[in-house]
């Protein structure tokens, strides 16, 4: 039988990932601690413990001391991760930044999708420039990839992007009755829960569901 590599051993000699750290739970976080101190982790079924070699970079978009003053992360492992930070500000503060994003972006899914030479219109660029994007570069790429699969001629215009970028405000509750599907109204409440609480266990009380739940609507409407 193949022995296939766990994350670490694959970033062996490299930089190890991890992405929304704030979300790890409290019974993995001593495990990653060890990791970070030691250098040292057993795989998942072996007694055997190895030794490692690797840089770690992790990300979140959570309050991390908020987290540790509720009980939800370790005071040591935040200070073990927080040897160097880097805070990047939302999209919405950094305009200049938006369309040289929105044209890689635009490269990259057009190449994929073949047809290189696609560009925006200048109603459409107009528009992703007034658009506050509360999801930042996550609702950005989700919205040129749509913009991408939509356009039929050479350049990617306004009807090819989600409805909201074009009325330039978030979805919202004042737009209940209006153009809005069930699914998008959902994606953006939950999104501004989540960006108004500290843990994943308080945005699922605040929404009336389980943390489960919450973690597989996530997952859904890639937030």
């Amino acid at each position: 039988m193949q022995d296939t590599l766990g994350k670490v051993a694959a970033a062996e000699g490299g930089t190890l990932f991890l992405d929304e750290i704030g979300d790890l739970p409290l019974t993995l976080q001593p495990k990653l601690l060890r990791l970070l101190q030691e250098k040292r982790y057993e795989r998942v079924g072996e007694t055997r413990t190895r030794a490692c070699d690797v840089r770690i970079l992790a990300a979140t978009n959570r309050d991390l001391m908020s987290a540790v003053a509720a009980g939800t992360f370790r005071e040591d492992l935040l200070y073990r991760l927080n040897v160097i930070e880097i805070v990047l500000p939302a999209l919405r503060q950094r305009r200049n930044d938006l369309v040289p994003l929105a044209e890689h972006l635009l490269q990259f899914f057009a190449r994929h999708a073949g047809r290189p030479n696609l560009k925006f219109t200048e109603e459409a660029r107009a528009a992703l420039l007034r658009y506050p994007w509360p999801g930042n570069v996550r609702e950005l790429r989700n919205a040129i990839e749509r913009g991408v699969i939509l356009a039929r001629g050479p350049e990617v215009g306004l009807s090819d992007l989600p409805a909201q970028i074009g009325a330039g405000l978030p979805l919202g509750v004042t737009e209940i009755g209006g153009t809005v599907t069930l699914e998008q109204l959902e994606a953006e409440h939950i999104r501004r829960v989540l960006a108004n609480t500290a843990t994943m266990e308080e945005a699922a009380a605040i929404l009336g569901i389980d943390p489960s739940t919450l973690y597989r609507k996530r997952k859904r409407h890639e937030l």
